[in-house]
């Protein structure tokens, strides 16, 4: 075969294009150079600087070791089984910071950390560059100082989806500033059991919204073109199904008849399979009795065949040996496993099948050919570090502001009596319930830690900080009212403790005695109450409800508690515009409860649009 090199001439942009002064074209030239010898890493390829993407990935498929290749499809934990010397010597394609030590207090360690990473994948033998990855669900939430916005729920919520993209717009930014090139959300679970733990990682449990909301992240995520600077990849999950269990356990089994899964579970995934979605990931759960991620059919036939998904399939923590030999995990159609602990394991369990013959090369080679082609489609082998000019970003004041919009345009006005709301800053005020004074539990799970933290963390403002800026006398009793508190309004923050996957799986819906107790107490006093719950979920909390003067579902609303401050005090003229994402109940006994449950105590879709 003809070796065709890839080179540029000041004399061919003279011939082809006016004035073209050596500047990149957007389109290959193709130049018959056999004098010239084009270099990748170390490797002499029949690939240059100006090739294709199509010339790229075949030149690296063709010159490729089976120990290379494998090494794409694996992806580890930069810090406690990786070092950038093993990523070097053993080829590994991609890395995940999740829970565990972090690079650092500031950017500029994480910036430092991840560009190590990068540099020493350019010293292979090929120097592919490295795909690094986050589980940034909700901002780059594993970052102290980061813009953390309210969770999906609560940005379903909203019915904003311009406010959606320009969240995951921001979060790109401060992900990219951070070091990461690819996200792992957003998560387009329709969840339909309030007892699931990650009930809040989902929009809402319409299809419709679910839809809008996941186009609109995926345009903030991914922009116009993700090779764009400020953008990242972003991954739907988990595929597929994975808020449907029975009883809503996380990683349970979901029932699908075939007609659901035309008209509820796939629509999602095709919208993002149409937007250009760069990954997606497969859930822990199985469907009709089959894991997720051994099912060949709803992968390889179905997302790849069917949907005509182009990008890479990601398995989920330790999905590729999870639940059987890696080869099982391969041929359903995963593209890359998430082996944090044991990536030598999977590595050489996989090039055995591969050598055996198990798992045929031509699923090897589309497996990197994906891989590849996502790395090439993010211009990391052009620009494969960090995006610096975006680290002083990171926590901005004009991010917070758009996260305190979305936190007051997420919050859901259940009941309001009595002219409790809106409160004025000359009102006599106390502030009840540790839920008030504390970032880390209004923010939930994934926030700062895999599952949330009791205490506050760093730039983040309370709701108590908030109130306080509207009104600085505002009383806090952390326990309750007292007999002689001068407040006749009461702010009562009562909620769920911070959860996150397999943690949060619960039967108990309900506020604690000692929250219950608190408002029964302030009532009794003679106060009227307004409550705040913080939560993941609609919880069965009927009886504070009929206690409460307003009543308001605060979700999980993240860094910026002056959101919900803007809410309490009608800032500037606000007026309550957020809806409920799902239906809410009356009492546990009616759990699971149907979109259009007659026997809701709020239906899907309820929201006070006045005080």
């Amino acid at each position: 075969m003809t070796k065709v090199k890839h080179l540029l001439y000041s004399s061919l942009c003279l011939i082809l294009i006016q004035a073209c002064s050596l500047q990149k074209t957007t389109a290959p030239i193709l130049v018959e150079r056999p004098d010239v010898q084009c270099i990748w890493g170390s490797a002499k390829l029949d690939i240059c600087e100006y090739a294709s993407k199509e010339a790229i990935i075949n030149g690296f498929l063709k010159e490729m070791t089976l120990d290379e290749k494998i090494g794409q499809m694996t992806q580890s934990v930069w810090h406690n089984s990786v070092s950038p010397e093993i990523i070097k010597d053993r080829m590994i394609g991609s890395i995940i910071h999740t829970e565990g030590l972090t690079p650092g207090p500031k950017v500029s360690d994480w910036v430092t950390t991840f560009d190590t990473f990068q540099a020493h994948a350019l010293k292979t033998r090929l120097g592919i560059p490295l795909l690094i990855a986050v589980d940034a669900i909700h901002g780059q939430n594993t970052f102290e100082g980061a813009v953390i916005f309210p969770h999906n729920l609560g940005m379903g919520a909203t019915r904003n989806y311009d406010l959606i993209r320009r969240a995951a717009e921001i979060t790109a930014i401060e992900t990219a500033g951070t070091g990461f090139n690819w996200t792992f959300s957003p998560v387009i679970a329709m969840p339909e059991h309030e007892h699931w733990g990650r009930v809040y990682e989902g929009f809402s449990e319409d299809a419709n919204i679910t839809t809008k909301a996941l186009i609109a992240s995926i345009q903030g995520y991914q922009g116009a073109d993700l090779a764009h600077r400020h953008t990242i990849a972003a991954t739907a999950k988990h595929y597929l199904g994975d808020g449907a269990t029975i009883g809503g356990v996380e990683g349970g089994n979901a029932i699908i008849s075939e007609q659901a899964l035309r008209e509820r579970f796939l629509p999602p995934y095709q919208a993002a399979v149409d937007q250009d979605i760069g990954s997606i990931m497969v859930g822990f759960n199985s469907v009709n009795g089959i894991n997720m991620h051994q099912h060949e059919y709803l992968v390889q036939n179905v997302l790849k065949g069917q949907l005509g998904f182009n990008g890479v399939v990601v398995t989920d923590w330790l999905g590729g040996t999870r639940w059987g030999e890696p080869y099982t995990v391969i041929n359903a159609g995963i593209d890359i496993a998430m082996q944090p602990a044991n990536h030598d394991e999977f590595m050489s369990k996989l090039k055995a099948t591969v050598i055996d013959g198990t798992v045929s090369m031509e699923r090897i080679n589309d497996a990197v050919t994906r891989i590849l082609g996502l790395k090439f489609n993010l211009g990391l082998f052009k620009d494969p570090f960090t995006k610096k000019e975006f680290s002083a970003l990171v926590g901005s004041t004009v991010h917070r502001e758009v996260a305190r919009q979305a936190v007051r345009e997420s919050l859901v006005l259940l009941k309001s009596e009595a002219n409790a709301l809106p409160l004025k800053s000359t009102d006599k005020i106390a502030v009840v319930g540790e839920h008030a004074n504390n970032s880390g539990l209004q923010s939930g799970g994934w926030s700062i830690h895999w599952q949330g933290q009791k205490h506050n963390y760093a730039t983040a403002t309370t709701i108590l900080d908030g109130i306080h800026g509207f009104a600085p006398e505002a009383e806090y009793h952390t326990m309750g009212c007292t007999p002689g508190m001068q407040a006749n309004k009461v702010v009562a923050v009562v909620g769920e403790l911070p959860y996150a996957e397999f943690m949060g799986d619960s039967t108990n819906l309900n506020l604690t005695e000692t929250q219950q107790n608190m408002i029964t107490q302030c009532k009794s006093l003679g106060k009227q109450v307004i409550v705040l719950l913080i939560s993941g979920r609609a919880m069965t909390v009927t009886d504070t409800i009929k206690q409460s003067d307003a009543f308001i579902a605060a979700w999980l609303p993240g860094s910026e508690g002056a959101g919900v401050a803007d809410f309490l005090f009608a800032a500037n003229g606000f007026k309550p515009v957020g809806k409920l994402p799902t239906s809410w109940p009356e009492k546990y006994e009616d759990l699971p409860l149907a979109p259009d449950a007659e026997n809701a105590l709020y239906p899907f879709g309820y929201g006070l649009n006045k005080y």
